[in-house]
């Protein structure tokens, strides 16, 4: 699946990846490879990207959307900095 997480100043990641767990305004969720379409909206928190089944990465996201479509998710956020 093809990730692309971005903000009104830059792209802050793009890359194919395993999965990305999301801080949604209802609760943490999940988006796999092959994930049916969807929008959400999203709050402030943590964005952990599954570049695969061992390694991972963090981010801290303000608050935003994502659209996953045609195995593509699109994130889309007020701002966002990698957490170590």
């Amino acid at each position: 699946m093809l990730l692309e997480i971005l903000t009104p100043e830059k792209k802050i990641y793009s890359g194919e990846v395993y999965g990305v767990q999301l801080p949604g305004i209802d609760g943490l969720f999940e988006v796999l490879n092959r994930h049916a379409p969807l929008v959400s909206a999203l709050k402030k928190g943590n964005l952990k990207v599954l570049q695969d089944k061992t390694r991972t990465s963090s981010y801290a996201i303000e608050s935003g959307f994502v659209e996953v479509l045609n195995n593509k998710a699109t994130v889309l956020v007020e701002g966002a900095a990698a957490i170590d």
